[in-house]
């Protein structure tokens, strides 16, 4: 079958094997569809194991374009995963982060992609170095549901900067935002550079001798797949999420921290990988929090049937979560509507945004991942306290705290770990094109976004040049007295390097 694609304006015509349906294939046929399509990237690669700058910068237009496009397709198709989800949310929280940064790295890719140059030990006068960044080849990535444009785009982004192929295959709970980019990418981009799968099972793609391996989700299955990917010696990202903290000192404004918190807290209904997990509150102003924060979220949302108000993604994780909650009650934790209205709506799978208090380690709640609309709230008098309980537990992926103090924003920042930090607001790190993007221990491995993404899936290629005469000609044996004069001016003089 001969198809065309088009990269900034420019039509191409392939001839492929395989074939698209608007109909997600059953998994043996899915299955069968990635493995041609990892072959014929892996043999591209070999035909064209370099992708010029043009070629780099017409595939992240062409993906821009898709975007720009498909905006309203987009929505829709997210919309029917989630049951739930304004198309407002998805707009400025996927589609638009997705254009800043293929835009950005456009602006800059030329720059990322010349070599550079290093120090040259004084014994090899003459001589030159160089780092040359290489693509690695066939990227794989893996994405979860719950932001599942911008977390597929984002790493492809810098995946395609830095010269390689990409493989996405998407969670079962976005098969229409799969099938839909699936046909789309098909139609505007030859797949020996990206292709989208819908139906393939993990346990194929995962297994595939990639080049590099992006997984986002939960630390359980990163490490399942970090183990597979092992068995092929894949190099691996991991975004894992965990449980970030917020630490709101006392001589910042309440409501002004309130409104950024419950912000980051609700968007997508807490189904954030970066969403405030737990906050620490003065204990002297917790009550004043909790006022705070009815009024705050009743501005935000006038009740949970509001369109606005994101759906929890399946009937699991609703009772996972209403579970939890059962668990924290029956504990003594006091939980606090912050709407008024029912609790939750099943049919819906709405739950309502609550703050829980008097909340003990052993709780579900502060063991798990919360991923939902709850905050629970720790009151605390020392910084010191609060530093050792977060160090205490699994470094989380983001940590955020509320001060105009430098020297307690220095005093966290020094003493504690994380993934990334924002001061004095929540989650905006992640929107940052020119910091890089990634989790730490528990959280995750590696990063990208920007000039990091791109080092993330570039192979830096050493280089030396040798001078026309050579300075270690005379240090080749038989061994004289010059080679032990070289050995022992090197020793006593510590600026030659």
């Amino acid at each position: 079958m001969d198809v065309i694609f088009n990269l900034r304006g420019k039509h191409y015509a392939i001839h492929r094997e395989f074939t698209m349906t608007n109909s997600i294939p059953s998994t043996s046929e899915a299955d069968t569809e990635a493995l041609k399509i990892f072959n014929l990237q892996t043999r591209a690669c070999l035909d064209q194991p370099f992708i010029p700058l043009k070629n780099r910068l017409d595939l992240l237009k062409s993906v821009e374009t898709i975007l720009l496009e498909n905006d309203q397709a987009i929505c829709e198709a997210i919309q029917a995963d989630f049951g739930n989800r304004s198309f407002h949310e998805t707009r400025i929280l996927e589609i638009l982060p997705s254009l800043m940064g293929l835009r950005y790295t456009r602006k800059h890719l030329k720059k990322w992609m010349k070599p550079r140059r290093r120090h040259v030990s004084m014994i090899f006068l003459g001589g030159k170095n160089r780092v040359i960044p290489q693509a690695k080849g066939t990227v794989g990535i893996i994405t979860p549901w719950n932001y599942p444009l911008f977390l597929a785009v984002s790493p492809m982004i810098s995946a395609l900067a830095a010269g390689n192929r990409v493989m996405v295959k998407q969670a079962a709970n976005s098969r229409h935002l799969c099938r839909l980019l699936h046909k789309i990418f098909f139609k505007h981009i030859d797949p020996k550079y990206v292709s989208f799968h819908p139906g393939v099972s993990a346990g194929t793609f995962s297994a595939q001798p990639f080049n590099h391996l992006v997984f986002t989700g939960s630390s359980r299955t990163g490490k399942t797949v970090m183990e597979t990917a092992a068995r092929n010696l894949v190099p691996v990202t991991l975004e894992l999420g965990g449980k970030s903290p917020v630490i709101l000192a006392s001589d910042f404004d309440m409501t002004k921290a309130v409104k950024r918190i419950l912000f980051a807290k609700l968007m997508n209904a807490g189904q954030t990988c970066i969403a405030p997990d737990y906050i620490f509150v003065p204990e002297n102003r917790i009550d004043r929090f909790i006022q705070t924060a009815r009024t705050v979220a009743q501005q935000l949302y006038p009740d949970i049937a509001s369109p606005d108000y994101t759906a929890i993604i399946n009937h699991r994780a609703f009772d996972r979560l209403t579970d939890t909650l059962a668990d924290a009650k029956a504990g003594n934790a006091k939980v606090i509507r912050l709407l008024t209205g029912p609790e939750t709506i099943r049919d819906q799978k709405k739950i309502t945004p609550m703050i829980v208090t008097n909340v003990t380690p052993q709780m579900r709640i502060m063991q798990e991942e919360i991923f939902g609309p709850i905050l629970p709230v720790l009151s605390y008098s020392s910084l010191k306290t609060v530093i050792h309980y977060i160090n205490d537990r699994p470094r989380p992926l983001a940590l955020y705290m509320f001060t105009h103090d430098r020297q307690v924003v220095n005093q966290m920042i020094s003493n504690t770990r994380s993934g990334g930090v924002t001061v004095n607001d929540c989650a905006l790190h992640v929107a940052q094109h020119d910091l890089p993007f990634g989790g730490i221990g528990n959280s995750g491995t590696g990063q990208y976004h920007g000039f990091e993404g791109f080092l993330e899936f570039s192979k830096l290629r050493p280089v030396f040049y040798q001078a026309s005469l050579s300075s270690t000609a005379a240090l080749t044996p038989p061994y004289g007295s010059f080679a032990n004069r070289i050995y022992q001016a090197i020793k006593k003089f510590p600026w030659l390097s």
